[in-house]
């Protein structure tokens, strides 16, 4: 493939006549992978897990994200390899995506490993002269895709516009909305060669029915990925901090919200327990990091940071008041927590509210239940008793609304009530009918409502 001719390359495109590597299988990767086999292309996947590329070549779904389990291509299926080798993978690719975690360290720092290994591996299978483009979609603060990069492809001795090309088009999809899916999003690409960009862009016209667009340098794609879930994260930290504020007044927030959202350009967001997953949780230390580097202060974005990870805190010791006023001791008190994933429909324990609100309530005495019908017993921390049957769920003194799944919300309430030996409930997510629990036999409380 020649990138002299970007006529020809958009020709390809359209045909499907390339081939696309994706470096990553998760919950990221297997879709996109899935969606440009979809769309003609050959595909070339590599994951490091044997596990990983085992369950795919079976036809199987790791993900825990439903949506893709009806979807993963049958063994033997044209167009389609699955392997732990990128050496054995990227030969075959005229582009690669890189679509690796982009976790933050324990003192809330970006890691970077993954897309520097997971970059080395893909450029050391990359042929002399064959310019293969290679493209990282994980979410990364603006200049990561060039200062991770470079030094390694300066250090092996290749040469951007000879042997490769790269460029940065961040996912935007979903997991677990099928309205939102790989096929359905927008998507934006950044890259220093306008030729490329334009290359690329043919070709996620192919992947998506919604707008692709070049919008130039890498470091503007990188920085629009972030501040999509920056904004975010600071409209929950807003309607968190008003979650807390006006029960004081004696005041529901939910009532205030639904006034204010009469006029035309109010944004309606809702309080809850706190926000997990691994984007909205963590894309704004990146921006707060690289803020920090260039000297400028990102005071906005580090006060909404520290409102939606103190909420499971702040949760947990109005459970422990509420259980206290209904004659329930903290080192008596049993809390079962309906649902433990980071959001509706989707087997992900990442970043989860669930996980801070348990180990607060164990710190305080409070023995602590788990139910969630998405995940498998291990994917619970130690200390938590693991709940597979609700019907068999005995003795509790609290029920907390975490996770709005069907199978949550759609519970006999009444029977629960009768199983708990406290009937107290607490709605972490505000989606539950107050008054239908009470005539269910519950003392019925939620997050930013008035005890």
């Amino acid at each position: 493939m020649s990138m002299a001719h970007p006529a020809d390359f958009a020709v390809r495109a359209a045909t499907g006549d390339l081939t696309i590597g994706i470096i990553g299988l998760g919950y990221v990767g297997l879709p996109t992978a899935i969606g440009f086999h979809d769309a003609g292309f050959n595909v070339w996947g590599v994951d490091v897990s044997q596990r990983t590329v085992d369950m795919v070549n079976a036809g199987e779904n790791p993900t825990g994200d439903p949506d893709v389990d009806d979807i993963v291509p049958a063994p033997g299926t044209e167009r389609w390899n699955i392997t732990t080798s990128s050496a054995k993978a990227v030969p075959h690719c005229d582009v690669v995506l890189v679509t690796v975690p982009t976790p933050i360290t324990h003192d809330l720092k970006p890691d970077l490993s993954y897309v520097a290994g997971a970059g080395r591996d893909v450029f050391q299978a990359i042929p002399k002269g064959s310019r293969t483009i290679v493209v990282l979609e994980s979410t990364v603060y603006p200049g990561v895709t060039a200062q991770t990069w470079m030094p390694i492809i300066e250090e092996l001795e290749l040469t951007i516009g000879d042997d490769l090309e790269i460029a940065y088009c961040p996912e935007r999809f979903n997991p677990g909305d099928p309205a939102h899916g790989v096929r359905q999003v927008a998507r934006v690409i950044g890259c220093s060669n306008p030729e490329v960009g334009a290359a690329l862009v043919a070709l996620y016209q192919r992947l998506t029915a919604e707008d692709v667009r070049y919008v130039g340098k890498l470091e503007v794609a990188e920085a629009a990925k972030v501040i999509e879930n920056v904004q975010r994260d600071i409209n929950i930290a807003l309607v968190n901090e008003l979650a807390r504020i006006f029960p004081a007044l004696d005041v529901d927030v939910e009532d205030v919200l639904s006034a204010a959202a009469t006029k035309w350009n109010f944004h309606r967001y809702t309080p809850g327990v706190g926000v997990g997953g691994h984007c909205i949780p963590v894309d704004p230390y990146y921006m707060i990091q690289r803020a920090a580097d260039v000297g400028v202060p990102a005071g906005l974005i580090t006060a909404a940071r520290a409102v939606n990870r103190s909420m499971p805190s702040h949760v947990a010791g109005v459970l422990s008041d509420l259980m206290w006023s209904a004659g329930v001791a903290a080192g008596d008190a049993k809390v079962l927590l309906l649902g433990w994933s980071y959001k509706a429909e989707v087997g992900d324990p990442r970043e989860t509210p669930a996980e801070p609100l348990a180990e607060t309530l164990m710190a305080k005495g409070i023995t602590v239940g788990a139910w969630d019908p998405h995940l498998d017993d291990g994917s619970y921390p130690e200390g938590v008793e693991v709940v597979t049957d609700i019907t068999a769920a005995q003795g509790y003194d609290m029920a907390v609304l975490v996770t709005a799944h069907k199978a949550c919300l759609s519970l006999d309430w009444a029977s629960l009530a009768k199983q708990m030996r406290t009937p107290l409930m607490y709605d972490g997510r505000r989606v539950l009918d107050l008054d239908e629990l009470k005539s269910s036999g519950w003392n019925a409380y939620a997050v930013g409502r008035p005890v």
